[in-house]
């Protein structure tokens, strides 16, 4: 073995300091720091490496020199070897190579070195709490990663920074490129006045390609020698397959080629193998049941009076069916609509006839103003509706009526509106009419709110404008719905809280007026529906249908019918409530009117009780037409009808 050389032939040392620092024999952790003053206390005469004699002659060499750096250099070394890193290349210490770390992971070490040892990890013991204070107290943390390679945590610079987050926002990495650059156009930002290229025409532009030429020859040689063959042409005939053509029909096998074997049973299951115990059997009793115990227990209708039983007037004039019917809020007089062109006002204790207004068209609608201390009833005539005071009753109340219409000041500006508000002429005044709101379209139905300020109106139209909102006292109107949702059939206003019905010909729905959103979609079951009236508490609706039936909603209990009621035989026409008693009513064009008691409790838990307790006939159908409208009467309990034939009825 060589000796070592002496500390002061410093020109041959060039070897052992590239040994020494190159930091392959310091890469193990497994070697601890009594190994290595071990081998440094062997003399030169001990038996050692020559790794060994190599890293000992630079350091005797230092410590020759000065003592002091070789210990900061030491200390240094022991307390992160990983920190010794180039960047020009891959760290030295690596000695598995260009591999994926992944490999290591489950292992202690990362390699070997050139003994064969392993090359340990360094040791990361930190806990979640560790992990934690540290990136609360480190202000590097959040640009600090790990080198898989050499598991050593890196601070990234500005530079490195400010690459990621280029790159994570789709930006390019070099800062100083310009993607927007001006683009130049060379070949026409600069105008020659020669072409680029003026040379003749090639000669094999003018002749037949000899190379296409030799491919066509080819093909054709191919398909004469049968080598390719062209598509046969698709035959759209079906082909049928005689399945038996090769069979010997008097074989044994091909008589039985035809038999088809029946299907397997079913294995007995529970149903046949199942014996209940006793206790499960039903007796002579629980098998014989009265189909009476299975109806539900109704009240007799003499318990539920009082209601209106017996036809006590008949209201004979109109000459034509009588379309619709309203009562004025103090009971007092009713007023009527008619095909026939005119409109009539009579006294309901009597049945005559006070006043008739001929209007000039068929009357769809009529509504007389539920506020008692204003006499103004509105009628669709065609495309107008007519505010018309009869002047009946208490000459203060109407005449108070007339000096409110007439105390409106017109505003300075003309405002767009979808109707016209016009003031009738000096002939019309004398007839009554007050008021005219000329449509777009004809009418078919108009109501008013409790207050009576508002009335409302339903115009025959496909397009938003189908529902109009008016107040009498602003001759102001407008639509509320920006779009349409159906065909409406009628509308109606809530009697106490801000909402506004509309059924359409599948759907009632509730729009709140304050907030100006919908709030309920109510599904009717039914096919068309025809009519619609609310409880005067507010929570229950009903509404018929031309399919006979009569659907009830409790609007606290949910968006479907909570009863759907066949008691007609044809198309209901009219369904009203009686403001005070538990009654509503419904009209058919069978001719009856079918009276029922309909109970709302306080308790919001009791569901509500609707009983029918009469049939009320009198009308005769005409024209495939029977009752056209039913009305209660605001204080009795009494329920006007109006028919085809011309007559108005009052049961009492």
């Amino acid at each position: 073995m060589e000796e070592p050389c002496p500390a002061g032939d410093s020109e041959d040392l060039t070897d052992s300091e590239e040994s020494v620092y190159s930091g392959l024999e310091d890469s193990g952790s497994d070697s601890t720091e009594e190994e290595e003053e071990e081998d440094l206390e062997e003399g030169p005469g001990g038996s050692s490496s020559p790794r060994t004699h190599a890293k000992e002659a630079p350091r005797k060499r230092k410590t020759l020199e000065d003592d002091s750096p070789l210990k900061e250099n030491e200390a240094l070394l022991a307390q992160n070897e990983y920190e010794e890193d180039s960047s020009d290349e891959e760290d030295i210490r690596n000695t598995v190579g260009n591999i994926p770390m992944e490999w290591y992971q489950d292992f202690p070490h990362i390699g070997y070195n050139l003994e064969g040892k392993k090359i340990y990890k360094p040791i990361r013991n930190k806990d979640e709490l560790d992990m934690f204070l540290e990136k609360m107290e480190n202000p590097d943390y959040w640009r600090t990663v790990q080198d898989k390679m050499t598991g050593a945590d890196i601070k990234l610079t500005d530079e490195q920074v400010a690459l990621v987050q280029r790159l994570q926002k789709g930006q390019f990495g070099d800062v100083h490129f310009n993607p927007y650059e001006p683009a130049v156009d060379f070949f026409s930002h600069e105008v020659m006045i020669h072409p680029v290229t003026n040379r003749p025409a090639d000669k094999r532009s003018f002749i037949p390609s000899l190379i296409e030429k030799e491919k066509v020859s080819k093909l054709v040689h191919a398909i004469k020698m049968g080598w390719i063959k062209p598509r046969k042409p698709k035959d759209d005939t079906p082909t049928y397959y005689d399945l038996w053509a090769h069979e010997d029909p008097n074989s044994i096998l091909g008589r039985h080629k035809m038999h088809v074997p029946a299907p397997k049973m079913k294995l007995p299951g529970h149903e046949e193998s199942y014996n209940p115990p006793p206790e499960y059997l039903l007796s002579e009793e629980e098998v014989n049941v009265d189909p009476e115990d299975l109806i539900p227990k109704l009240p007799k209708p003499r318990d539920l009076q009082p209601f209106p039983t017996t036809q006590a007037l008949v209201y004979r004039g109109h000459s034509s069916l009588v379309r619709c019917l309203s009562v004025s809020p103090s009971g007092q007089w009713l007023v009527s609509g008619s095909d026939d062109g005119s409109v009539r006002f009579w006294e309901v204790s009597t049945a005559r006839c006070m006043k008739t207004l001929p209007v000039g068209g068929v009357v769809k609608s009529i509504a007389w103003n539920p506020n008692p201390t204003i006499c103004l009833v509105a009628i669709c005539v065609e495309q107008s509706v007519l505010l018309v005071n009869p002047c009946l009753g208490d000459k203060l109340l109407y005449g108070a009526t007339d000096q409110l219409l007439e105390s409106y000041v017109a505003p300075e500006e003309e405002r767009v509106q979808p109707v016209r508000w016009a003031v009738p002429s000096p002939e019309e005044q004398g007839r009554g009419i007050r008021l005219l709101l000329q449509h777009s379209k004809a009418v078919k139905q108009v109501t008013w709110h409790g207050k009576g300020d508002y009335f409302a109106s339903v115009v025959s139209d496909n397009s938003n404008m189908q529902v109009l909102i008016h107040q009498s006292s602003k001759r102001w109107s407008q639509s509320p719905f920006r779009r349409s949702k159906g065909l409406v059939q009628c509308v109606l206003f809530h009697p106490i809280r801000p909402y506004f019905f509309v059924a359409t010909q599948r759907y009632v729905r509730v729009y709140n007026l304050l907030k100006q959103e919908l709030t309920k979609k109510l599904m009717t079951n039914c096919k068309w529906v025809s009519s619609m009236a609310i409880h005067p508490g507010g929570d229950n609706i009903i509404c018929g249908s031309y399919d006979s039936k009569l659907a009830w909603f409790d609007l606290d209990l949910s968006t479907r019918p909570y009863q759907l009621l066949r008691h007609h035989k044809k198309a209901l026409r009219s369904v009203a409530f009686h403001r005070h008693y538990p009654l509503f009513a419904s009209a058919s064009d069978d001719g009856t009117v079918i009276v029922c008691h309909g109970m709302v409790y306080n308790d919001l838990l009791q569901n509500p009780l609707l009983v029918p307790v009469k049939v009320l006939k009198g009308h005769v159908p005409t024209l495939d037409l029977g009752v056209l409208d039913v009305l209660f009467h605001p204080t009795q309990p009494w329920v006007f009808s109006s028919g085809a034939d011309g007559t108005i009825r009052l049961y009492t």
